[in-house]
């Protein structure tokens, strides 16, 4: 990812970036399995509440991203390819099981704040592609412009998962079961493709294979 030159390429990439690293489209249905036995007011509650996490831990993410790799010795290729194998993993899920339940504890067990925080908003809502994405963009920004772009994009990208997670009572009416669980296939096999591409990426990054543009 080259930050050094900003224009609306680089910020186009970069949102439809995020907007896939955390965006609502891969927390969608396990929230709503997750959340099923919750009342309206509840579900909003806890929206609000992952939404609210994840766009904290993606801007700690940024900020100390690139102090991180250089304590842990990593670089963003190993970043890159970590990322990759998670993201397979939650995308072969999502292409092998659509609609599948989700298993949940029973209603009185569940503590809906701690539901908000884990698993809901990491590693659902703020998903591997935006982990990877936001620790190598931290290493790569080189001006006040770029890091404000990024930042610029996550506010973003937190507003709109806002917008869908606090009315999710009145979004859920209006989707449609078969075309959730054919979108969820489809998406899977898209994911398992951005995970590839992650993949690639790390092992050019490392010099273990021939750079590929893209």
């Amino acid at each position: 990812m080259d930050l050094s030159v900003i224009n609306v390429e680089v910020a186009l990439t970069l949102l439809l970036l995020l907007l896939i690293g955390m965006g609502p489209k891969i927390a969608l249905v396990p929230f709503l399995e997750k959340t099923r036995h919750f009342d309206a007011e509840t579900q909003r509650a806890v929206g609000r509440r992952m939404v609210a996490t994840a766009v904290v831990t993606a801007i700690v993410l940024f900020a100390t991203g690139a102090l991180l790799m250089r304590l842990l010795h990593i670089t963003g290729g190993a970043v890159a390819i970590g990322g990759a194998i998670i993201l397979a993993i939650l995308a072969i899920n999502m292409v092998s099981g659509p609609g599948k339940k989700v298993e949940v504890e029973t209603e009185g067990q569940q503590d809906p704040k701690q539901l908000a925080v884990y698993p809901l908003a990491v590693p659902y809502l703020l998903n591997p592609v935006g982990i990877t994405i936001l620790i190598v963009a931290s290493g790569e920004v080189v001006s006040i412009a770029s890091a404000a772009l990024v930042l610029g994009l996550v506010l973003l990208v937190g507003a709109f998962d806002y917008l869908v997670f606090a009315n999710i009572d009145k979004v859920s009416k209006r989707l449609n079961p078969t075309g959730l669980v054919i979108s969820e296939v489809v998406f899977g096999i898209l994911l398992t493709a951005v995970a590839v591409q992650l993949m690639v990426f790390g092992l050019g990054s490392l010099g273990i294979i021939a750079a590929v543009k893209h």
